[in-house]
């Protein structure tokens, strides 16, 4: 039966019908940052390479296109880890590419450059520079030296034969007449792509528009195809939106962190902005895998994950409400695997390795119950339904499976 249900006739979806307000979306390409801007969160533990290793095979299925291996000009360990990671997409010949962050530093540019020799991969160089006036006026830097440094960044990078993003941090707090110089200079000595950054969660979605068709505008204008990549951060709590903004306003290429990890309160939830892309028609890729990479940040990262974080989060699938509940369970009554995927959630948890899960608690219906024990082939009969209704009401929260099941050997040995 699940065959045979027309979605438009079950759904008005209000996101797709009518007007809008905004560009079309498209299909972008997606850049992690878990293990590099990620890792900068005081809160979170720098992974062991080997979990850093299955996350990128993880990456690789779910669709994302580079993955940042890390910032080699911090020290030994960086280097090392990177080299390994490098080594493990060569080896294992995995559809994803590598870059690296630097800053627009000789010292930091020169280990990408040599693991990238070493390896036999191109590495992205990745280098950033600061470009907003409260950060020149705290660093004592002014203009002339900021060309400079992107220069010889860029050209550095270039002449080894390597692809190069030029990262400008703060971009949505720098004037245009910095931007205007520092991307020039950028596109004159190569650089395949420029990064505007938000870098202090400071942008709201007008602010991501206007300063993406600004840098659009100013490519244009210098007659060349170079990339445009989007990196935000989520203090105001714009991060997933702005991303999906930046897509629209026609962002190349979006960055974002597994679980949203980063400095503060982190970057784009790279997870849940593959997941919107997927919701929206926009990401072809298989996603199943992806429950499973943002549980393995969580663990390897030491970043619990909020019972009530989307698509992820325990919570986020579950019901203990006897309405939501009897309307998951008539659905599959029917036959219908996509319906009751669908009745109570925007969210079908089957795409992303996830199911409806049906708990029992004070807020409760027999529906609960009896799903709850036909699902372990438990015989739901009369009496057993109504001692564990008895259990629940005299309670204020979800029952435990061990509660539930030992009031089934009760009654089965009443």
């Amino acid at each position: 039966m699940s065959g045979t249900i027309d979605e438009s006739t079950v759904i008005h979806d209000w996101n797709l019908l009518g007007d809008t307000v905004s560009p079309p979306l498209r299909s972008v390409r997606y850049v992690d940052e878990t293990f590099r801007d990620g890792i900068q969160c005081p809160s979170v533990t720098d992974p062991p390479v080997a979990a850093k290793a299955q996350m990128i095979r993880l990456m690789s299925k779910v669709g994302v296109h580079v993955t940042d291996i890390g910032l080699p000009g911090a020290g030994p360990r960086a280097v090392a880890d990177s080299t390994v990671l490098a080594e493990m997409i060569r080896d294992e010949k995995l559809p994803i590419e590598a870059c690296c962050a630097a800053r627009t530093h000789e010292n930091d540019i020169a280990p990408i450059i040599a693991i990238s020799q070493r390896v036999g991969i191109p590495i992205e160089v990745m280098a950033f520079l600061g470009a907003s006036p409260i950060r020149l006026y705290a660093e004592g830097w002014d203009e002339d030296l900021l060309e400079k440094r992107t220069r010889t960044a860029v050209r550095m990078a270039k002449q080894a034969g390597l692809p190069c993003t030029f990262v400008t941090e703060d971009t949505t707090r720098s004037r245009p007449s910095t931007l205007r110089r520092l991307f020039t200079a950028a596109i004159e000595e190569g650089a395949d792509g420029l990064a505007v950054c938000d870098t202090v969660g400071h942008a709201t979605p007008n602010g991501v528009f206007n300063l993406i068709h600004f840098t659009k505008d100013l490519i244009r204008g210098l007659g060349t195809n170079t990339r445009i990549d989007w990196h935000g951060h989520n203090d105001r709590g714009f991060g997933l939106g702005n991303a999906i903004t930046a897509v629209e306003a026609g962002a190349d290429r979006v960055h974002g962190c597994v679980l949203g990890i980063g400095e503060r309160v982190g970057n784009t939830q790279l997870d849940l902005l593959l997941v919107n892309m997927k919701l929206l028609g926009f990401h072809e890729g298989d996603l199943s895998d992806l429950a499973e990479l943002v549980d393995l940040c969580s663990t390897s990262c030491n970043v619990p994950i909020p019972v009530s974080y989307p698509v992820f989060g325990k919570d986020a699938f579950r019901t203990g409400t006897g309405v939501h509940a009897a309307a998951v369970i008539k659905a599959l009554d029917k036959g219908a695997d996509w319906l009751a995927d669908r009745v109570y959630s925007g969210v079908p948890a089957s795409w992303f390795g996830r199911r409806q899960e049906i708990e029992v608690g004070h807020m409760a219906g027999d529906s609960n119950i009896a799903y709850w024990l036909r699902s372990r082939g438990i015989v739901a009969t009369p009496e057993l339904i109504a001692a564990v209704r008895t259990k629940a009401k005299a309670g204020n929260r979800v029952l435990e499976e061990s509660e539930i099941l030992e009031i089934v050997h009760t009654v089965a040995g009443a």
